[in-house]
Parts: C-alpha cells; structure tokens; sequence
C-alpha cells in the first residue's frame, strides 16, 4: 500500500471546538486514503494565524514534513483541503512527493468506483475540470513539428496544446451527458408510467445504505463494503412485500463533508433521480457522535438538488453495535416518531417497523378504489391502465368494474374525466 503522509490546518483563532472537528476531519481523510488503497504514516496538524497564500501551511512547516517524508520514504502527501494551483507547484518544488489535496484524493477514489458509461464520463468530467487551471508549467517545450494546418503555429507550447486538448474533450463529454440525460428522461417516463412508487436511499458515505438495500430486496443485488463510496451508480430494483404492495428502490452514491464542487455539478444527472421519489430514507449511523452534523451536510444537499421538500423518514442504523443501555434509550425515543426508526441492516434488526412506515406514507398519497367504467371510454381506459395498478376485473354487460391502485390525485383525474365524459354522452 501506498505511504502516506496527511496534513490539516487550523487557524489559531477558531478555537479548541475548531481544532477537535480538523482531528475528526483528519481521521475521515484517512479512511479516504484507505479506500484510495493508501495507508497513513502520520498526520499533521498545523495551527497558523492565516493560510499562507503561497504555501498554505508555511515553507518552514512544508520543510518539516518534506524532512519527515525523506527520512520514512513516504511518497505521497494529502492536504485535507483544496489547494488553489498556486500553492501545489510552490509545494511541489519543496516537498519530495506527490502533493494531492481532499478534492483530488475523492476524485481518484471516484475513477475507481465507477462502473456504468455514465459515472465514468462524470468522474472524468470533474477531473478536466480540477485539473484544468492546475496545469503546471512543468515540462513546456517548443516544438515545430506541432504546427501546421488546425494549429496555432510552430510556437505553440505543449501546455497551450494540453489546455485545449482538455477543454475540447470536455466539451465532447458534456455532449455525450446529454444524451444520458435523455435516455434517462426517457427512462423516468416509463417508471412514472407504470405508477409505482420510488424510495431513495441517501446518507452519509458508510453508513449502511447498501447493505440495508440488500436486506430489504433479500439479495446480494447492491455492492457493500466498509468503504467509503462503495456505490457510484444508482441502483434501482422492484421490491414486492408479502401483503402484495410493491415499490421501487434506489440506492444512491453516500455525501460527504467538502464534498468537490466539481463532484456536486457532475454527479447532478445521477442525483436527479432523488427529486422523482415519493419518498426519501435518510440512513444515519447511529454510532457515529457526529451524526448530527451529518444530518444538516445531508440536508444541504438535498436543498441543492431541490429535493428538500419530499417526505422523508430517518432510519438510524448499526444499533447492534451500541450497549443494550443505549440501545433501549434509542429505541424508545425515535420509534415512537412516525418520520424515524431504529435498525441493524446487518442482523436485520426493526426491518419489519422500517416496511410499516414506509407503507403507512405510501398510503397517505395511494388509495385502492373500485370503479366503473363502459367499455367505450378507450381513451379513458387506456388513461387507467397506463397510470394505475389495475388489481382486478370484472365485465358486467358494457361496464368493465375495476379495482385500481393509484395516487389520489391520479384518481381525482380519473373520476373528473369519467364525469366529463357521462355528461357528454347523456
């Protein structure tokens, strides 16, 4: 495994409270450097009165780290924040090793990740676009050979020619996107259609979200690993319960705290799929003491995505691991609240309370309704069998009696136009 060596900053005037979430910051960084298949050797952290604009943590304290690295043969240096290009060439040109700061590192953990055409032609975007005002002055030459026709000329740099490589390729990929997007439109057409509803798994990074959609479809569909972003690709499959209800779920990629811009704007397309839901399940390591925090990073982003506003019920997950003290405070403060429930994903734990209350929202927008309607009205009947769950059947000379599942305001519709359509035949 790749050595390690990681670094934070805190400015002297923030305080203890600052310093205590940089540490908490610094040991979530080295789960990403585990999951990039690195492993941290030491972890700095460097109190200054302000960031130094050249070398973020100083060229004294840069000089300590570079003597650090030559000494343990460490080769790579991770910086728990976004270095501007400014301050990784100065740094490169003191400190003996890779420099790679937070963004970069979840960029690289992201190419390994995925999986689908889509997510890679995201993952790929969002590197051009870091790597683009990054590009160093390393390596320029002039070449004469790179002229001619569709060239600037025999003066051009190798770096002009990279930039421009860059932006046309990233062009090309934001192109390629948009046809995703739509067959993805086209895709959500067709679910929207068959009128089944769709829950979204989101959270945190690790909290269990895959391995919860495997104990609820009974099967190994999903990825799971205790890593960070083990899921990219949004997975969706058709879950059908004992008693017959049926819905879509989705599993989606974790969030995570200084989560790259460049991440957020390319991985939107995918995300949409979380505005669609009728329902959100939040999953929450109930074991993590910064769950909290977590919550409101989690609440951002959905306020981001415009997706603040659908119902949403809080699972808080890994039970099986707190004291049974704890284990019974928790479960009689948070499943008595119809938006919140407590479970173990892992030995299956409140699974069954978890299918109750996703039920008892779906219901509170669904209803079952019997109707009649003559086997005339095409256009209306095929209305029904193109929005509703038609659950039986019966023909009674020329009325056709059916029994539907369908959201209250697809059902509304339906009784308007029925309406509509006996006052124009009378």
């Amino acid at each position: 495994m790749e050595k390690v060596v990681t670094v934070g900053t805190v400015l002297k005037s923030a305080g203890k409270k600052a310093i205590e979430e940089e540490k908490k910051s610094l040991e979530e960084l080295k789960n990403l450097v585990a999951t990039a298949n690195g492993i941290v050797i030491k972890s700095f952290l460097v109190k200054r009165d302000k960031i130094d604009p050249a070398y973020y943590i100083g060229r004294g304290k840069a000089e300590e780290i570079n003597d650090f690295i030559v000494q343990n043969n460490i080769r790579t240096v991770v910086f728990d924040n976004e270095l501007s290009p400014a301050q990784i060439k100065n740094l490169e040109e003191v400190i003996s090793a890779k420099i790679v700061d937070r963004t970069r590192l979840i960029l690289d953990i992201f190419a390994q990740r995925a999986h689908t055409k889509e997510a890679q032609l995201q993952v790929e975007l969002a590197q051009l676009q870091y790597m683009l005002p990054r590009l160093t002055q390393k390596g320029i030459y002039m070449d004469n050979q790179v002229g001619g026709i569709g060239t600037r000329g025999p003066g051009e740099t190798k770096l002009e020619y990279d930039r421009r490589k860059i932006m046309q390729r990233i062009e090309k990929i934001k192109e390629e996107l948009k046809k995703v997007v739509v067959a993805r439109n086209e895709q959500k057409k067709l679910r929207m259609e068959t009128n089944i509803p769709l829950i979204a798994l989101v959270g945190y990074t690790n909290v269990g979200k895959s391995t919860l959609f495997n104990t609820i479809l009974k099967s190994s569909s999903a990825y799971t690993d205790d890593k960070l972003f083990a899921t990219l690709d949004p997975l969706i499959r058709k879950v059908v319960l004992p008693t017959k209800e049926e819905f879509l779920l989705v599993d989606t990629v974790g969030f995570i705290n200084k989560l790259p811009h460049h991440l957020v704007e390319s991985f939107k397309s995918t995300l949409e799929i979380v505005k669609d839901a009728t329902l959100l399940l939040e999953i929450i390591d109930i074991t993590d003491e910064d769950y909290h925090k977590k919550e409101l990073l989690v609440k951002k982003i959905l306020e981001e995505l415009n997706a603040d506003k659908i119902p949403i019920i809080k699972v808080y997950n890994k039970i099986d691991l707190l004291d049974e003290r704890l284990q019974k405070v928790y479960i009689k403060k948070l499943n008595k609240e119809k938006t919140s429930v407590v479970i173990s994903a892992k030995t299956g734990f409140g699974i069954e309370k978890l299918l109750k209350k996703i039920l008892f929202f779906i219901g509170q927008n669904y209803v079952t309704k019997t109707i009649n309607v003559p086997n005339k009205y095409f256009e209306l009947l095929n209305f029904i069998n193109k929005h509703c769950k038609v659950i039986s059947y019966n023909i009674n000379h020329n009325l056709l009696n059916i029994k539907i599942s369908t959201t209250k305001e697809i059902y509304n519709k339906i009784i308007k136009m029925l309406n509509e359509y006996t006052v124009h035949n009378t």
